[in-house]
């Protein structure tokens, strides 16, 4: 086994120079970069619940500025999450629209902040099993007072401003305090109803049609105009094709170990999202 091995790393060694400048000679006559087919259209996958925008939101912008880039899928399978980053989203989307066309597929859910995100596309197609709406906002919050009075604990606080404990899971909630919540869950109900309306082409006094949080299978979805059409996301991608005018599509391909790194990002942001105790608005 030793003497075989021995022999192979002898043969390899000898033949090295010789090995290197084949490969130099076959580098040298592959076809040249320019006339390697380029990608020129892209898709950019929103998957899980949105807590953080950052990723996302760089590949939308880095798609913006890719010149070779003609057209953008965004592929959505959320059921919401944080209002910020929502915000992010559709208006990076938004931004994009301007510069190349941008097809929304629902594979999945597309509800709440997933659905605000995809509002300013130029086109929403729906798989016809998904849910879509949810147009709504929600801010929940615990009260662990029972359970630190079974434990023997004590809480203990000094503040300045009467709204600073807003929110606290230490007690019951006072009819000032719920008060103060529900104007930010109003308001930013309102802003949610607003942008729908204005990107889709709705009459907002119509807003309990296809808001108010309701949740539509991809037919009423479409009756409500929410969406624009239903398919398959083999479909979405022929209709990014048709609008971004590409003879030769060629989809940019992400990286597998770049994709795992991603999944487990968004896995432990959501898990440890779901661990936080203090109330934040949540489409």
């Amino acid at each position: 086994m030793f003497s075989f091995l021995s022999q192979a790393i002898k043969w390899i060694s000898e033949r090295f120079w010789g090995m290197l400048f084949l490969l130099i000679v076959v580098m040298l006559l592959l076809p040249k970069g320019d006339n390697i087919s380029m990608a020129n259209l892209q898709e950019i996958e929103l998957k899980g619940t949105i807590m953080d925008a950052t990723q996302i939101v760089e590949e939308i912008y880095s798609a913006k500025e890719d010149d070779s880039i003609k057209g953008v899928l965004l592929n959505i399978d959320s059921p919401g999450g944080g209002v910020a980053p929502s915000v992010e989203i559709s208006y990076a989307i938004k931004s994009l629209k301007e510069k190349k066309p941008v097809v929304v597929y629902s594979s999945g859910t597309m509800a709440s902040g997933g659905y605000y995100s995809a509002i300013y596309a130029n086109e929403i197609i729906s798989n016809p099993g998904s849910l879509v709406g949810s147009i709504g906002v929600i801010m929940q919050g615990v009260n662990i007072e029972e359970l630190l009075k079974t434990l023997g604990i004590q809480n203990q606080t000094i503040k300045e401003g009467k709204y600073k404990e807003v929110g606290t899971p230490m007690r019951a909630w006072t009819d000032f305090e719920k008060a103060e919540l529900e104007s930010i869950t109003k308001e930013t109900y309102a802003m949610f109803v607003a942008d729908v309306a204005k990107a889709r082409g709705l009459d907002i006094s119509k807003a309990s049609t296809y808001a108010d949080a309701h949740i539509f299978t991809a037919a009423k979805a479409k009756d409500a105009g929410l969406i624009d059409a239903i398919g398959t996301r083999e479909d979405a991608k022929n209709r990014l094709i048709t609008l971004s005018g590409v003879k030769n599509p060629s989809w940019k391909q992400k990286d597998k170990f770049e994709r795992f790194i991603e999944k487990i990002q968004q896995s432990a942001i959501s898990q440890v999202s779901a661990y936080l105790v203090a109330p934040k608005a949540l489409f």
